[in-house]
């Protein structure tokens, strides 16, 4: 999963933010965990980028819609409205609690 993060909670905007927190997931349980800097907001970049980083689910505060639209296309689960710490989420994602909020995104 793909965490767009900003000083160690999930970012506002997925594709604005420094770095994506990308944790490996298998068998309910996390087994890495790596920060990779955000190589800037071009659109239909990031989707494919991160599915090149083996992304398979993307957590932000929010997104536009065509955003949204290709990460759907390159088969990644979008989980918009979402805030907190990147412990906290991940926490919540083993555990099979998490829950998408409002897209915070306005554009």
């Amino acid at each position: 999963m793909a965490i767009a993060t900003e000083k160690n909670s999930v970012a506002q905007h997925f594709g604005r933010c420094p770095c994506y927190t990308m944790v490996t997931v298998q068998n309910g349980r996390e087994t890495a965990r790596q920060m990779v800097e955000n190589p800037g907001h071009e659109p239909g970049f990031l989707p494919k980028f991160l599915q090149e980083k083996g992304a398979n689910c993307i957590v932000a505060g929010g997104m536009g819609p065509m955003a949204k639209t290709l990460f759907d296309q390159c088969g990644i689960a979008v989980m918009m409205g979402v805030a907190g710490s990147v412990d906290e989420i991940v926490h919540s994602y083993l555990k099979g609690t998490l829950k998408p909020g409002e897209n915070v995104c306005d554009h």
